[in-house]
Formats: structure tokens, sequence, C-alpha cells
């Protein structure tokens, strides 16, 4: 082939401390006790609806879950969804590769967002030290707890730091049984240590502001949290540290961990809310193999749950209680009305702000 992969190891990575960050996390965040933005009286309906559901889901023991895109944590949720998860409101938690870049920013920096624009052209958009390094230093360690990414990195942020074995014991490790289920994150820990030139032990990264990332809170109130990336779809790509295997591995464990949570969706809730592509995609994925294995097992496959889908496109127009539009109607192709129409249950399309959404229906809640 004549042409050759990038060498990432050439790169030139900054500290964020360079950084123009156009938000900072204690402007951003809701007043969970605050007056939530108002909306028209059939979007307050709506929700009224979605608030019984969760009320009724939970009495019953069933899942409910939150599958969000990064705009909701920007939008200053955090504060929010940390009573709606300490009140039992939620049983799993679910975004992208995004949600967790600006999440870790907030909490340790207490600054995120770029201007893609500018630091493209300037070849600077997301080569950022720490963020790079500190994502993939908390999935490598948590590889090692059998943690997936989401719980990997609320870990981290709670206990302010991971600790990492030597480099002589991954490399007996990997010697001594090389068909252990681990050898490839030994390995990839391995590598990372020697070329980055990472210590073994204790390091200690403080994390100032927790309380503006909805993974630590996650993490604090032990609820299922997941991350659901692509490989080459986030910043943590633009650096030397960059590992496919040690993402892939953690996402493997979380979507399968995603599946756990669907287990238990018959009468439960699904809120969607801002996640485009990933949610309806994972969602169809998971919720196919769950009924797969009931079906082997005789059993019934999910039923009885609903959708609240929550974005502020138009849905195209159409009318979603009443079915599938046809492929002539551009509506068919908005995949997070779509997908989840398909998934049997009841889905409802609500056009709306996440983030007022959310302190709606944690008002709706209490």
């Amino acid at each position: 082939m004549s042409v050759q992969p990038l060498d990432l190891s050439q790169l030139k990575v900054l500290p964020l401390a360079q950084r123009e960050s156009l938000t900072q996390a204690e402007s951003i965040l809701i007043d969970p006790d605050s007056e939530p933005k108002p909306v028209e009286d059939a979007i307050q309906s709506r929700i009224q609806e979605c608030a019984d559901n969760i009320r009724s889901a939970r009495e019953k023991g069933a899942t409910v879950m939150l599958v969000y895109g990064a705009h909701l944590l920007r939008n200053g949720t955090a504060g929010i969804l940390e009573r709606m998860m300490a009140n039992d409101h939620l049983t799993h938690l679910a975004t992208n590769g995004a949600g967790t870049i600006h999440d870790w920013e907030y909490s340790w920096f207490g600054a995120s967002t770029e201007s893609v624009k500018m630091n493209v052209n300037q070849g600077t958009f997301g080569t950022w030290d720490e963020t790079s390094t500190n994502i993939h230093r908390a999935i490598m360690a948590g590889a090692f707890d059998g943690l997936g990414y989401g719980v990997s990195l609320g870990k981290l942020i709670m206990e302010d730091g991971v600790t990492l074995p030597t480099t002589d014991k991954l490399l007996e490790e990997i010697k001594s049984n090389p068909t252990h289920p681990l050898t490839g994150a030994r390995f990839d820990l391995l590598k990372a240590m020697t070329e980055q030139g990472w210590n073994a032990g204790r390091t200690e990264v403080n994390h100032k502001w927790k309380h503006a990332s909805i993974i630590a809170q996650a993490y604090k109130h032990k609820i299922p949290m997941t991350v659901h990336p692509g490989i080459g779809y986030d910043i943590i790509s633009n650096h030397s540290v960059f590992s496919g295997s040690a993402i892939g591995r953690a996402a493997e464990w979380d979507f399968k961990l995603f599946g756990g949570s669907v287990e238990g969706l018959d009468e439960g809730v699904v809120l969607s809310v801002g996640s485009a592509i990933m949610g309806p995609q994972v969602f169809e994925k998971t919720i196919s193999c769950v009924n797969n294995m009931r079906l082997q097992a005789g059993r019934n496959i999910v039923q009885d749950h609903s959708f609240y889908v929550v974005d502020i496109a138009d849905g195209g127009g159409w009318d979603w209680t009443q079915g599938e539009p046809p492929k002539t109607n551009p509506a068919y192709y908005l995949r997070f009305c779509k997908s989840y129409s398909r998934m049997g249950g009841v889905m409802h399309y609500l056009q709306a702000d996440n983030a007022t959404f959310i302190h709606h229906l944690y008002k709706a809640l209490s």
C-alpha cells in the first residue's frame, strides 16, 4: 500500500491549561431547587405522564434507563441527575464517548469545550494531554477489576486516582499465563506505562469539581453507568496513548452491562435524551440479544415498556404514536425516533430542550 498510517507518537500534545475552554462547570450547573424554564402545556402533560410511569416502574422493581448525549451534561444537569439517582428514580445511565470527555474535564479542570473550527485549523483540536492520559489510565486500571468504561472513570474521579502494578509484575504475568483472560489488558497497560512513563503504585488525580460529574455521581450511588464510544470518534484518539483495544474492551463490558439492565425492562422506562445515534443503535442490538436468550429459555420477550425520546428537532412533523412513517416521508430517516418505535412498548417523542425536560421531570417526581 502506498498510504501509510499515522504515527501518533509524533503528535505534539498540550496541557489543558493552554486551551481556551468555552464553558466552566460552576457557570453551567443548574440548581435543582430552582424553577425550571417554562414549557408548553402539552409537553408538561407528557412529562407528568413520564414521571408517573417512572414511579410505577420503580414500585415494580423495573429498570429505568437514561441514555444521554454530551449536551445534557454540558447544559448543567449533573446536580439534578444526582438527586434523581439518590431518590431511586434512575437505575442505569449510559452515554457516548463525548459525554465522558466533558464529564472528566469538568470534574478535574472545572472547564471544558473548545472551538473545533479554530483548533482544527491550528492542529490542536483534541490534543490535550491530561484528558487522554487520565481516561486511558482509568479504563486500563479498571480492566483488572472487571470494570467497564463508565464505572472505571467514575472510580477514578471519586477516588481521586488509581493504583497501577509494576511493569515487572505485568510482564511476569503475561509470560507465565499468556492465555489468561486479562493478558490483553496487561499488555495494553504495560505498553502505556513503558511508552508514557507512567509510574507504578498510586497516582493521585485530584478532582475538585466532582459535583459537576454525572459519572462520578453514578459511581457514588452504585448505579450502573455505561459508555458506548466509537473508535476514533473522540478526542482521546488524538494522543500517543490512544488504545483502541483498551477502549474496545471497556466498551464491550459496558455493552453487556447495558443488556443486563434491558433484561429488567418489562414495565420499565427508557429516557433517550439528546442521543440521536448512539442510544438507538446500542439499544436495538441489546434488546435483540435479550429477546434471543429469553425465547431460548421459553420466556416472553421484553414488553410493556415505554420510551420517552427528547430532542430539539421537530420529529419530522410526524405523530409517532400513530406508528412509523412511510419511506417517502423525511421523518422515516430520523434514527432517534424510528429505532425506538420498532422496539416494542410505546414510544413518545418530546421536542424540548434536554436540560429543561430533565429539570421538569425531577420536579414532577419530587
